[in-house]
C-alpha cells in the first residue's frame, strides 16, 4: 500500500489561470456561504460548510492535464484523465466524510469552548478521513 504523500511538483503542471479560476470558485463559494449564514442563520450556513468549494474545477483541470500529458507521449488520453479525475473524486468524498465529524464535535464542544472545539474538531476530521482512506484502500484491493 502506498503512504500518503504529497508532490510540489504536481503545481508545475498548472497555468496560471487555472489556480485563478480555483482561487476564484473557492472565494466565491466562501462568500455565497456567508450570504446563506446571515440570511438563514448559521445552522443553514453550516450546511454548506463542507461545500467541495474548489472541486468542480479540480476534477475538470485534473482531467485536461492528464489528457495532455498522454497527448504530448503521442497517446490518446481522455479515458486516463477521466480515470485520474474519477480517483481524485473518490478522495473528495473520503474528506467530506471527515467534514461530517468535524462539524458534529466542533457543534458538540462548541459551547464549552472555541479553541478546544476547534482543536478536537480537527483531530476528528483527521482521524476519520486517514480511517475512511485506509478502509476504501484495504476493500479496494479486497475486490
Amino acid at each position: 500500500m502506498n503512504p500518503i504523500r504529497f508532490s510540489p511538483s504536481s503545481l508545475k503542471q498548472g497555468r496560471w489561470y487555472e489556480y485563478l479560476i480555483r482561487f476564484a470558485l473557492g472565494g466565491a463559494a466562501t462568500v455565497f456561504t456567508g450570504i446563506v449564514s446571515s440570511r438563514y442563520g448559521a445552522s443553514i450556513g453550516g450546511l454548506f460548510l463542507a461545500l467541495p468549494a474548489i472541486f468542480c474545477a479540480s476534477a475538470t483541470l485534473i482531467e485536461k492535464h492528464e489528457i495532455r500529458r498522454k497527448m504530448k507521449a503521442g497517446l490518446a488520453g481522455e479515458r486516463r484523465g477521466q480515470m485520474t479525475a474519477a480517483v481524485d473524486s473518490s478522495g473528495a468524498a473520503l474528506g467530506a466524510i471527515g467534514m461530517v465529524a468535524f462539524s458534529i464535535v466542533f457543534s458538540l464542544i462548541a459551547e464549552a469552548s472555541a479553541a478546544i472545539a476547534f482543536s478536537g474538531a480537527s483531530f476528528a476530521w483527521l482521524t476519520i478521513s486517514v480511517s475512511a482512506w485506509y478502509l476504501w484502500r484495504k476493500t479496494r484491493f479486497i475486490r
